[in-house]
């Protein structure tokens, strides 16, 4: 399964990234921004998103409404990453497109076993 982690900050990234390659199995490719997101998203295809909500230049939420837009993206599950987890702000991004949110910080032990349940659910 390939994921594309699109998050600012390199550290979240790499944390992610092993993560969910060495527990996972999972094959990571990553976006550093919304924008670069989009494109990787597009040229990839990857199987789902891992999307951070607070980004320079292209915010999550825009983020995703430019992937929902998308024919080549509109389809792929978008799991949102983010320290913003009141439950209003997570029906708010469900409703937009999103398929579940992972609170930061999160146990990255346990991120590719998250990211299955929720695909799975």
């Amino acid at each position: 399964m390939r994921v594309l982690i699109i998050d600012d900050e390199e550290d979240t990234r790499e944390i992610a990234k092993m993560s969910l390659s060495l527990l996972g199995g999972y094959d990571v490719i990553e976006a550093e921004n919304g924008q670069h997101g989009i494109e990787v998203a597009s040229q990839e295809k990857p199987d789902v998103i891992l999307l951070d909500m607070m980004m320079p230049i292209m915010d999550g939420p825009a983020t995703l409404e430019a992937l929902r837009t998308n024919d080549v993206t509109r389809d792929i599950p978008v799991i949102f990453l983010t320290a913003k987890a009141m439950t209003t702000e997570i029906e708010k991004l469900k409703r937009m497109g999103a398929v579940d949110v992972i609170t930061k910080p999160y146990d990255p032990t346990t991120l590719a076993s998250q990211v299955q349940a929720i695909l799975e659910s």
